[in-house]
Parts: C-alpha cells; structure tokens; sequence
C-alpha cells in the first residue's frame, strides 16, 4: 500500500490575501502620515525655527531650554499628579463599579448608561460645567455656604496648591464609566463555573475577586491601563476649560505647553523639543504594552 503524501498547509503568509491587500493603501497612508510626522517634528527640534520652520541646527539647545523652565517642570508635576491618581482612582472605581454591577442588579442598563453617559461628553463641556461646580459663588462651597455653614471653603480651581485636584474630579467623573464598562466585559468573560467552585469551597468574595477573577482579567486591565495613560499625556480640553492654566501656571499641562508655544508664542523648535518629550513618554507606555502582549503570546 502506499500513503498519501500529506496535504500542504497554506503559507500564513497568503492567507486572507484579499483582506490583506486592501489593508495596504490604509496602513501606508496611516504609518506615512504617524512616521512621517514623527520624524519632521524630531527633525526640527533641532533647530531654531520661530515662526515657520527652518533647517537652522541648534542641536540640544531648545531641549535644554525646555528643562530649565519652570513652566515645564511645573507641567510635568501636574502631569505626574495627574497621571497616577488618575490611573489608581479609575481602575478602583471603575472595578467597583463594573463589580456591584455584575451582581445583576435591577435597572442595571439604567445604571450603567448614567454611569457611561458623561464620556459621550467632549472634554470642553466637562470642564465647563465643573467650572460652574468647583465655583466658590455658585456651586459647592456657595450651596453649603447658604445652608448656613459659613466657614465651608471648597475652591480648588481658585487655589494653586489644590488646582490640579479639581481638574482630577472633571476627568474621573468623565472617564470612570468607559473603564466600568471594559472591566464589566471583562467580569461578564469569566466562566460561571469558577464562581460556583468558590462558593463550594467557601472562599469569601473579595478573596474569589482579588485572587482568581483580577488575575484573569489581566488582558483586560492591560488595555484599560493604555487606553487611561494615553488620554493623560495629552490631557488639554480639561485644563483649557477649567482654568486655561491658572492660577498663573499651576494648572499647566505638557500639551497646553506644546500648543502655547507653537501657536502663541510663535516659537515651533522649543513647541517641537516639547511634543518629541511627550511622544518618548508615549513610546514608553505602548512599548511594555506591545512587549507584554505580543513577545509573551510569541514565546507561549
């Protein structure tokens, strides 16, 4: 008898060709347009351009200049602030949140579209309308004010050693629903049956949750963890909104610093040496994101 030679796998590399052919033009226009515009603005932090760029090489000197202002060192703290309160307050609340709603809970669509509406929100609105909350005449402190208590103080947008915490309300408040909903998903993927062996074994909720259901969501936290830090590096509207920066440059933020420069200032070399820090600050968050899920899915 002779066997049949065996039938030969496609090359991975033509299957789907179709999809991968016309996926072609929308990959080289979107890498030309990330790449390209990557490298013209590194490019021209080099060099002394004002009001339109030139190829005036001035090597470190914008970078430098950028380090000892103050206005930037101050950015990066409240970025700094920001960022990890911010990411430590949403993945709390957010798992929270997405937790009590899992219990199946009555009026839960209810729920969680009061909970997700506010990011339907631009950031402008938001700041405005915590502009209109945070204001010591009319909004918190002005209402427990006429309530009678009159040494009730609460202006953290009036007061600079406070300023980057009112912002954190705005952005917690819009943010907090998007990170309930993926972590909700999240819950909703883990198989009934894990829940079931936990309650037969008598673990108590909180350790089924911190020990068994979190450890299984880590894809889940992983892209939560990008999707947050990548609205926090170039956090803007808010700050504009709220207080354009004040009181003086308490509020500052890298990218009002990018944006007042280049198109205020009229100063595009030092507005350029700023947005090259925030794309290496960025680089630094996706590269350990691509590294930890793409090489450990490679190796597994």
């Amino acid at each position: 008898m002779t066997g049949h030679a065996p039938a030969k796998r496609p090359n991975q590399l033509f299957r789907n060709l179709n999809s991968k052919i016309a996926s072609i033009p929308m990959i080289l226009i979107a890498m030309g347009i990330f790449l390209g515009g990557s490298l013209w603005t590194i490019l021209y932090s080099f060099t002394n351009s004002k009001l339109l760029p030139r190829l005036s090489f001035v090597g470190l000197d914008q970078y430098e200049r950028l380090w000892s202002t103050s206005r930037w060192i101050i950015s990066i703290q409240n970025l700094a602030i920001y960022g990890i309160l911010s990411l430590i307050f949403s993945l709390v609340i957010g798992f929270l949140l997405a937790a009590l709603m899992d219990q199946k809970i009555r009026f839960e669509n209810a729920f969680r579209t009061i909970f997700l509406y506010p990011f339907a929100l631009s950031f402008i609105v938001t700041g405005l309308v915590w502009q209109w909350i945070l204001n010591p005449e009319f909004g918190i402190q002005g209402i427990v004010r006429s309530l009678g208590f009159e040494n009730f103080t609460f202006d953290p947008l009036y007061n600079p050693d406070i300023v980057i915490y009112g912002i954190l309300i705005a952005g917690l408040w819009q943010g907090t629903g998007l990170v309930m909903c993926l972590m909700l998903a999240g819950l909703r993927g883990i198989d009934e049956d894990i829940w079931k062996a936990a309650r037969v074994d008598g673990i108590p909720m909180w350790r089924t949750y911190l020990f068994i259901v979190i450890p299984m969501m880590r894809p889940v936290f992983i892209t939560t963890l990008v999707i947050i830090a990548s609205g926090i590096v170039k956090v803007y509207d808010l700050v504009v909104a709220q207080t354009s920066g004040g009181p003086g440059n308490a509020s500052e933020v890298p990218a009002k610093y990018v944006y007042d420069y280049m198109f205020q200032a009229q100063n595009l070399g030092q507005g350029f040496a700023a947005s090259t820090m925030m794309l290496l600050t960025v680089a630094i968050i996706i590269i350990p994101w691509a590294y930890l899920e793409f090489g450990g899915k490679k190796r597994g």
